[in-house]
């Protein structure tokens, strides 16, 4: 007897429909086709087991299970589930097996028959409701974060006698209902660290401020123990709130990598990764036999924060070259190319030489001659182009320290951040997928960014004292143009050009000595 069950495999961050066709004939051997990997292959020792576990019979003829469409990979151990359905339904254990045409059915079965939970589950809900199904059956796990998928039927399962219980008796199970308003605005401004906490360094927090107001990438470079990390991981403070489409956007993109918080249903605040200086390049910007999402992919729509920037390999720094510029990395392989969005904020981090010392204003360097440009050179020059702001963090006077006046609040530098984007919003509105200066095209930078003739004077003084690079033309431009915002000035006056040349300092003639 012939029976059909439907999964869904998911392929960078979109998921396609698998018809799983389970066929009981007269014969002998289990057979499972269309391009299973190892972990599928083993589905029928698993689904074996838990089916005699819970005292339902594993037929003794030919068993032949076919993942339709067969000229496409699949991977992992989540279509566990619909075979063992679709192997009961064949079987004639299943006396409703009709039912199994309206649902979409995911799990990885343990042996005793209990359902683990799968990577993914999100994109495979709006896949679902996309086809026309009417329910999605997914581990107990993963059922929240499916149910933020509207119109359709979603059931959380632990056992397999709970999914086979639901196509016995439809009453057995109950959907989950989830509130997407209240899981998107619940806690989208719960800190627990804020920027009043920063004692001093007022120029650095306006150049954050400026980085989050046009979403630019930005480097602080300083001495250790100058406060460098402890900014960074304040800015996700101080950026705008995600909206809800950019929030589902990164949600998928964490659910196919499999690193949402437990129980969550939604990511509504802006990541924040920080991975080590010992990480490839694979685990950066994505790949693998079955490519993943890397980090840049997982700090979509957020921030990637590299701590000590030139301990990083050179090669795993050039890979983001690209991405930084495309905002997306593809994934190439011989029968596949998947792409994965990458839109973030670099932040970047570094000692301005091996000791850490040069330039510092109580702490003499110990590094021999050269040895600071040395160490600078570890970053490539076409990286730094990228990066729009240089930002030197210089040690806080203990009387800064020892202060007890608080600083700004990071509610208050958001809502003028906030105000900012706003201005942005409304300026690139006939620009889909553009929401921020950083943003802009070359064609948009000469018909947004139009400054005065003492502006251009002070600007061509600059690129010819600084040696500065057309890219580099074009940041000061974009983060001129951000700083007149946070001003709301409509037109870039030469005070905003003369910020944003300040904040090139790795540029500057002679700063590496």
């Amino acid at each position: 007897m012939l029976v059909k069950t439907f999964g869904s495999a998911v392929y960078g961050v979109e998921a396609i429909n698998i018809t799983i066709e389970v066929n009981v004939s007269m014969g002998q051997g289990y057979h499972i086709v269309g391009l299973p990997d190892n972990a599928v292959r083993e589905s029928l020792q698993r689904t074996e087991s838990a089916i005699k576990t819970n005292e339902y019979f594993m037929p003794r003829t030919k068993i032949v299970v076919n993942l339709a469409p067969a000229d496409i990979k699949k991977s992992g151990s989540s279509f566990d589930l619909p075979i063992a359905m679709g192997i009961l339904g064949a079987s004639e254990q299943l006396l409703e097996y009709d039912r199994l045409k309206d649902y979409v059915i995911m799990g990885e079965l343990s042996l005793d028959g209990t359902i683990q939970p799968i990577k993914g589950a999100l994109p495979i809900a709006i896949q679902a409701r996309k086809e026309g199904f009417k329910g999605l059956i997914v581990p107990l796990a993963n059922a929240r974060e499916a149910g933020m998928v509207n119109n359709l039927e979603v059931y959380g399962v632990e056992h397999l006698r709970d999914v086979v219980g639901f196509f016995e008796d439809a009453n057995s199970l109950q959907p989950v209902i989830v509130n997407t308003r209240e899981e998107f605005f619940g806690n989208q401004y719960d800190f627990d660290i804020d920027f009043s906490e920063v004692k001093g360094q007022e120029n650095i927090k306006r150049a954050m401020e400026i980085a989050a107001a046009g979403g630019h990438n930005a480097i602080l470079i300083g001495p250790p123990g100058a406060g460098k990390t402890m900014l960074a991981k304040r800015l996700p403070t101080i950026l705008p709130p995600l909206s809800l489409q950019e929030a589902l956007e990164t949600t998928k993109i964490h659910s196919v990598a499999g690193k949402l918080p437990e129980n969550s249903a939604l990511i509504n605040k802006r990541p924040f990764r920080s991975p080590h200086h010992t990480i490839s390049d694979v685990a950066l910007v994505g790949g693998g036999g079955t490519p993943q999402p890397g980090e840049i992919s997982l700090a979509h729509n957020g921030i990637l924060f590299l701590d000590e920037l030139p301990e990083f390999k050179r090669t795993v720094l050039e890979v983001m070259r690209q991405p930084m510029e495309e905002r997306r990395v593809t994934i190439s392989r011989a029968k596949m190319a998947l792409d994965f969005p990458a839109n973030f904020m670099l932040i970047a981090s570094m000692n301005p030489c091996s000791c850490g010392y040069y330039n510092h204003p109580e702490k003499e360097c110990t590094c021999p001659p050269g040895a600071v440009q040395k160490y600078l050179n570890k970053v490539s020059g076409p990286l730094l182009d990228r990066i729009d702001l240089h930002v030197e963090v210089t040690p806080v006077a203990f009387s800064e320290l020892s202060s007890q006046q608080q600083g700004e609040a990071s509610s208050i530098i958001r809502e003028r951040v906030i105000k900012a984007r706003e201005l942005q919003a409304e300026r690139y509105k006939e620009h889909p997928g553009i929401y921020a200066n950083a943003q802009m095209s070359s064609k948009q930078l000469r018909e947004i960014c139009v400054i005065s003739s003492v502006g251009e004077a002070l600007l061509k003084k600059a690129m010819e004292r600084l040696n500065l690079s057309a890219r580099a033309y074009d940041r000061i431009l974009k983060v001129s143009r951000t700083i007149a915002d946070l001003a709301e000035s409509e037109e870039i006056k030469p005070e905003h050009l003369a910020e944003a040349i300040h904040y090139r300092s790795l540029d500057r003639e002679g700063w590496a000595g």
